[in-house]
């Protein structure tokens, strides 16, 4: 009895491969969660406040805010990892290391549904995180410096385009045949 799990089929091995533009926007996403937003949360989270009110950040802190930042930083990653899967190989074929599925291929939809979705409620919040900045810009009630909000504009940019862009590319590429 042949073992084929930790073989691709030969549809996955048909897939075209990403296009040069797909796999900068996918890197380019992964970046600005990792390099752009994680570290700054991180900081936050480990109670240093960094371009913060300090007396309102201690209160917020203390109210749970360490806690939402660890769990930001942690649901940043995700998107993170989705956006190379969407351009790498195991993005179609799940690797060895991965217990249970290891060598079946990735279910379409569980790329390409949360690759629509997340780019989405990124833009919603980017454009949220815009009009809360130019109402509370020198509210001395911030808990942090408008300007963070600047630079999280900056890398939510990449952040969405690139998910959004990669996701495109996945979708087209492995769309079943039509005959």
């Amino acid at each position: 009895m042949t073992h084929t799990a930790h073989r691709p089929s030969t549809a996955v091995s048909r897939v075209p491969p990403p296009s040069r533009i797909a796999r900068i926007a996918a890197y380019a996403s992964a970046a600005a969660a990792v390099i752009g937003f994680i570290p700054l949360h991180l900081v936050w989270a480990f109670k240093v406040p960094l371009f913060a009110n300090e007396a309102m950040f201690e209160d917020w802190y203390a109210d749970g805010g360490g806690l939402y930042l660890f769990a930001l930083c942690i649901l940043a990653a995700l998107p993170a990892v989705m956006s190379l899967a969407l351009v790498r190989p195991w993005g179609l074929v799940f690797p060895r290391w991965v217990p249970m599925v290891a060598g079946r291929r990735v279910p379409r939809r569980l790329l390409v549904i949360p690759g629509y979705t997340v780019p989405a409620l990124l833009l919603l919040y980017s454009l949220y995180a815009v009009v809360v900045t130019i109402v509370e810009f020198d509210s001395p009630e911030a808990i942090f410096s408008p300007w963070t909000a600047v630079y999280g504009l900056i890398q939510f940019i990449p952040w969405w385009l690139g998910l959004f862009l990669a996701t495109r590319s996945y979708a087209a590429r492995t769309a079943p045949s039509r005959p």
